[in-house]
């Protein structure tokens, strides 16, 4: 009985918090999908009548929404690949006892609390620019031409600089998980002659597939959101060369002034997003189960 008042005095003390939590997220989404079957541009005055599927379908036939999703999956993919591959070197390296270790390790993880907006602008102006950036002045030492990055490769950029932030969050859950590796075990390998590399390959490797599985989860959800930084350095361009889903939803808001538009494509990247969730959660929960 007093377990039962417990309960029940517990969900009454969270009631106001889930309420609040609830209205948060249910007010703007409802007005979202309201704003997607009407019509509604800024520029265009007039009642507001009911359009049904139109904006959705205008959205999707746009000839920039498969470049922009297409730009989104290139920058999630290359974003992964950098991040994991790099990560796991990174903890690899971190997890050897080294002189100030500490902090190396702060410096590592450092440029995950720098603003998008922030790294985007040093990204752009100190390390890229094509006149007076850091890889401008190697290629001149090296007697190369320096490569204008956001006009020859903009959508690699982008990725880079994504890459750069999301790399010290891949490296901290994977040290994290490297550690936790009983020592025992690669003893026990060395003692039967196995090589680092069988090492690596048949035990740090495995142990790691989890961890692995929680950064391409986590990435992969903040990843549909990039913005900021396409902002910033592109603007989206040239063309649609670097305008992804987020971006192009953007685009039609506040530069088109398509608010019913935008909320169509807002409403299909929520779709998108709950699509890739749901299919990376079963990956992890089968790999958790294994």
């Amino acid at each position: 009985m007093a377990t039962l008042h417990t309960r029940s005095l517990a969900r009454l003390m969270m009631a106001p918090s889930v309420a609040m939590l609830f209205l948060w997220m249910a007010v703007p989404l409802g007005m979202t999908l309201y704003f997607s079957f009407i019509r509604y541009n800024l520029l265009i005055p007039g009642p507001r009548s009911f359009v049904g599927f139109s904006n959705y379908y205008y959205f999707v036939t746009d000839p920039a929404f498969v470049a922009a999703l297409v730009n989104t999956l290139v920058i999630i993919g290359g974003t992964l690949l950098i991040t994991v591959i790099g990560g796991i070197l990174l903890a690899l390296l971190l997890d050897q006892p080294i002189f100030g270790q500490g902090i190396v390790r702060l410096l590592v993880i450092s440029p995950f609390f720098v603003l998008p907006t922030v790294a985007a602008l040093v990204w752009k102006n100190m390390m890229m620019n094509p006149v007076y950036g850091v890889f401008a002045q190697i290629a001149r030492s090296l007697g190369l031409a320096p490569l204008d990055w956001f006009a020859s490769v903009p959508l690699l950029s982008i990725t880079l600089i994504v890459a750069w932030q999301w790399l010290p969050f891949a490296t901290l859950i994977l040290l994290t998980a490297l550690q936790s590796l009983s020592e025992e075990q690669r003893e026990a390998a060395e003692m039967d002659g196995a090589r680092r590399f069988s090492i690596f390959f048949y035990i740090i490797l495995p142990h790691l597939a989890r961890a692995i599985t929680v950064v391409i989860l986590i990435e992969t959800i903040f990843l549909l959101t990039v913005f900021a930084e396409i902002l910033v350095t592109t603007n989206g361009g040239p063309g649609v060369a670097t305008t992804n889903i987020a971006f192009l939803v953007y685009a039609q808001a506040l530069l088109q002034f398509d608010v019913a538009g935008a909320s169509a494509g807002g409403i299909i990247a929520v779709i998108l997003a709950n699509i890739v969730a749901v299919f990376l959660m079963r990956m992890i929960g089968r790999n958790l189960e294994a």
